[in-house]
Formats: C-alpha cells, sequence, structure tokens
C-alpha cells in the first residue's frame, strides 16, 4: 500500500486520517465526561492533581480552572464555568470549529475565520496575556482568577 500523500500535493489524505483529529476530539471529551462524572474537583481531598504550575509558583497558568471550568459545563453551571476560567469557556466553541476544520468540514463562510485561527501568533499572545492579567492583584483582574 502506497504512503499516504501530503495535503499540498496532488494527492489526497486518506479518509481514515481526515477523521482522525475528530475521533481524538470525541474520545478525549467522552473520557472528561466520564472523568468529570465520576469526579468532582470542588471536593476536599480531590484525586484530581491540582495545577504543577500554581504548586511550584504560586502563579495562575492560562490553564488553571480548567478542571473545574469543564464540570461546570458538563454539569449545565456556564457562569461556574466562566468564573473558574474564562478563556476556556469562551474559547470552546472556537476550539470545536478548528477540530472539525481539521476533520474535513471546511464550508467556504468560514474559511476567513478559520485562516485567522489558525495563526499561531494571537493565539500566544492571548495565552501570555490572560495568564499576565490573570496574576494581577487589582480589582477587575481578579476576576480572571479561578473561583
Amino acid at each position: 500500500m502506497p504512503a499516504p500523500s501530503n495535503p499540498g500535493t496532488t494527492g489526497t489524505w486518506p479518509a481514515w486520517r481526515r477523521a482522525l483529529p475528530t475521533a481524538v476530539l470525541a474520545l478525549g471529551a467522552a473520557g472528561a465526561a466520564l472523568v468529570l462524572s465520576r469526579l468532582n474537583p470542588f471536593a476536599n481531598h480531590s484525586v484530581l492533581p491540582p495545577c504543577p504550575i500554581r504548586a511550584l509558583t504560586g502563579l495562575y497558568c492560562p490553564g488553571c480552572g480548567s478542571t473545574r471550568c469543564l464540570y461546570a459545563l458538563l454539569h449545565a453551571d456556564p457562569a461556574l464555568a466562566l468564573s473558574m476560567n474564562p478563556l476556556l469557556a469562551l474559547s470552546l466553541p472556537l476550539l470545536g470549529l478548528m477540530a472539525l476544520n481539521a476533520a474535513g468540514w471546511r464550508p467556504a463562510w468560514l474559511s476567513p475565520l478559520m485562516r485567522q485561527l489558525a495563526r499561531p501568533k494571537p493565539w500566544l499572545v492571548v495565552l501570555v496575556g490572560f495568564a499576565v492579567l490573570r496574576n494581577l492583584p487589582l480589582y477587575p483582574f481578579t476576576l480572571l482568577a479561578p473561583g
């Protein structure tokens, strides 16, 4: 069997390769839903690990509160999810669109947005900016800290 060709050449990716990002996303979401339906990250002595960056430095990373955010979304509490990690809660629809795009769903009307979302520099600026802002001890920015 010949090796799959690269998407930029004359051939196309095989169907299983196009479906791989969607399958990984679906399995990850199912696994997270299973874990979060059984384990409560808000409980004292939870078996879920704390954020290693927070444990080592005392600072909130961009991902701090993500487990509790996903738990809140899984239990239909968007207000709690926004208070745990507003960046994750607001970017989940965009991440879902990016996964669908990677799986081959590419409607023409969505192409300009996908081109912008595929650029890494804006994501880096947002992530670093979010990490800095949520660690500032001033009122509006303290709302970005988990919980």
